[in-house]
């Protein structure tokens, strides 16, 4: 498996420098790499209303989505060979961002009656059409809630891995 900073610094080379403002961020899990870049924000003017810079922001997105796809596809095969993963594209318009394809993978889970009552309070509320989009919609939650925590949980992850690597077997 390639390590972070090679798949991060693959996706800032390979990537044409006048796509986004600055290097892309890269993402990635087991299945799927992420590229996401910004692109120059629209300037209507201090008057412009929000309806207005949303129609423009997502107008510039789509541009840049027909413009690049061709150019897109192909580095994305090449990462897909070289890392063995999917490789998803997004970009970021001021405020908005938007993914393009990207998965969204099924992940099997054991729930016991009451963590299953929780899914189906959510489903009986409207928040949620089913149990897999209710269990989502708790991640999300998680996600935004403990943030912080889910942070230093990663780091703490990266340094046992930094200490694995530097072990006698090495």
């Amino acid at each position: 498996m390639a390590a972070e900073d090679e798949v991060t610094g693959w996706f800032a080379g390979r990537v044409p420098r006048e796509w986004f403002t600055g290097a892309p961020q890269v993402r990635r899990d087991r299945e799927e790499i992420w590229v996401v870049g910004t692109i120059a924000d629209v300037d209507l003017g201090k008057d412009a209303s929000a309806d207005a810079l949303a129609a423009a922001r997502a107008g510039r997105i789509r541009q840049f989505r027909e413009d690049t796809r061709e150019a897109r596809m192909r580095i994305s095969e090449e990462g897909q060979r070289r890392f063995g993963r999917r490789v998803a594209w997004g970009v970021r318009c001021g405020a908005t961002e938007q993914m393009f394809t990207h998965l969204a993978l099924p992940v099997m889970t054991r729930l016991r009656l009451p963590e299953r009552e929780i899914l189906d309070t959510l489903i009986d509320a409207g928040v949620a059409r089913n149990r897999a989009h209710a269990l989502a919609w708790c991640v999300r939650l998680v996600e935004r809630n403990q943030k912080e925590w889910l942070g230093e949980l990663r780091e703490a992850i990266a340094k046992v891995g930094q200490v694995r690597g530097s072990g006698p077997l090495n």
